[in-house]
């Protein structure tokens, strides 16, 4: 695996650093130390970027169309009291209260790289669990093989949703095994805060070897299915928006190249490195895809 080509400088500035070594020392069992998190080269060349930069700059269209118009218009999104429905094939189907659901399982910081299939990139200190014990929480049923996902809708302030961008709610999905593995969290906080409304509040998915639209926001249902769900950019446009949507740079986006990635605050022209395959989680990732055609299920 080849490394990238970044220094600390090309992804935030000096002030804005946190100190790697209180990074690791904060993370305890399981998380990146534990070697679940970004992979050795990672840890060593990449530092998350600045509060501002994950928390200014993001897709939610639901909130309009530029980058900035999520953390305007967002705010204003009720998060508490927040019901997530779960159903499908579970053996505890229901409505459940954020709180209730979640209950006592521990959160953890795991330091991610970001992977946009607009070709930029960043690097994001999630706070959450893994989607896997929320799972078997609720008990998945031997028959499932997939993980649908669908993200609020409030038109009321949701400017995007009143203009129809897209077919609302959005939706999401992912393979059961993808689901499972220890990689896949669900994000309830960025920098050890309450994670804010333009970045998902108060839970979203984050699949850090996909494209970031695979990471859907806001999560207000949870359906564990036996039938591959489809998502609402492969509805929407179908040739260049697969269910997989791993990172990879050797399958272009129809009107882009995905070979490289401009980072988040190192200017509009800097800071472009190679992208690479898996979003660089390849080693812990790339057997579940074993024998399948990665370009023909993009």
């Amino acid at each position: 695996m080849s490394k990238p080509n970044l220094t600390r400088a090309d992804v935030t500035p000096r002030e804005l650093w946190m100190n790697r070594r209180q990074i690791i020392a904060a993370l305890g069992a399981g998380s990146i130390a534990g070697g679940l998190g970004l992979p050795a080269w990672a840890e060593a060349h990449l530092e998350p970027h600045s509060w501002e930069d994950i928390t200014g700059y993001n897709n939610f269209y639901e909130f309009g169309l530029g980058k900035g118009d999520p953390a305007e218009n967002a705010p204003a999104m009720k998060t508490e009291p927040w019901s997530v429905r779960i159903d499908g094939m579970v053996d505890n189907p229901g409505n459940y209260l954020l709180d209730d659901l979640i209950g006592d399982i521990p959160t953890e910081e795991r330091i991610y790289r970001f992977r946009c299939v607009e070709a930029w990139s960043m690097v994001v200190p999630w706070n959450g669990f893994e989607l896997n014990k929320l799972l078997t929480r609720v008990g998945v049923r031997p028959e499932a093989k997939y993980v649908a996902f669908e993200t609020a809708v409030i038109p009321e302030v949701m400017p995007g949703v009143r203009a129809s961008i897209l077919d609302w709610p959005y939706r999401e999905g992912l393979r059961l095994d993808e689901a499972m593995h220890p990689l896949t969290i669900m994000a309830t906080g960025i920098y050890g805060r309450p994670i804010p409304n333009q970045n998902g509040a108060p839970m979203r998915l984050v699949v850090p070897w996909k494209y970031g639209f695979k990471s859907i926001k806001s999560i207000v249902r949870i359906e564990l299915t036996d039938k591959q769900p489809l998502n609402t950019w492969q509805q929407s446009n179908p040739d260049e928006y697969g269910f997989y949507a791993n990172v990879n740079p050797e399958v272009d986006h129809p009107r882009w190249s995905q070979a490289s990635e401009r980072v988040i605050g190192a200017g509009l022209f800097g800071g472009r490195v190679d992208t690479l395959p898996f979003n660089g989680y390849g080693d812990e990732v790339a057997s579940l895809y074993e024998g399948m055609d990665l370009a023909e299920n993009f």
